[in-house]
């Protein structure tokens, strides 16, 4: 059983829905497999605002390094294209009031996508030069 939270917003719609048609809350909770309470929540929150939110896009890890920086990290890469793991979190950590770990340059490095080959075939990315780069 999903609490409010959880729930999608397809998922509030059919709480909405149902109710809508006529069923009771014991019927909507039967019948959409939620309980009982998170049906009279969620209807009562659409008919007190008119729409209904779901915390689903708030849960999770949040991100150390956001847009601006995953751009800086870049910059970093350009300037020094040869340079390790290690010397490229030293370097982003320098000016930073929230300093990150190696491993969280490395999964912001395989999200902003440097670690695919040249077309010339050398490697240019820390990701891509082995154990001694990463």
């Amino acid at each position: 059983m999903g609490k409010k939270g959880d729930l999608r917003n397809f998922e509030h719609g059919m709480v909405v829905g149902a109710r809508r048609a006529g069923l009771s809350i014991s019927q909507s909770a039967q019948l959409l497999g939620f309980s009982r309470t998170t049906i009279s929540r969620v209807y009562k929150e659409w008919c007190e605002k008119g729409k209904t939110s779901s915390m689903r896009q708030s849960c999770g890890r949040k991100c150390l390094v956001d847009a601006r920086g995953q751009r800086r990290m870049g910059r970093l890469i350009q300037a020094d294209r040869r340079a390790t793991l290690t010397e490229i979190t030293t370097r982003y950590n320098r000016d930073m009031q929230q300093s990150i770990c190696e491993a969280t340059t490395h999964t912001t490095l395989r999200r902003v996508g440097n670690n695919a080959e040249d077309p010339t075939g050398y490697h240019s990315s820390p990701l891509q030069i082995g154990k001694k780069r990463l």
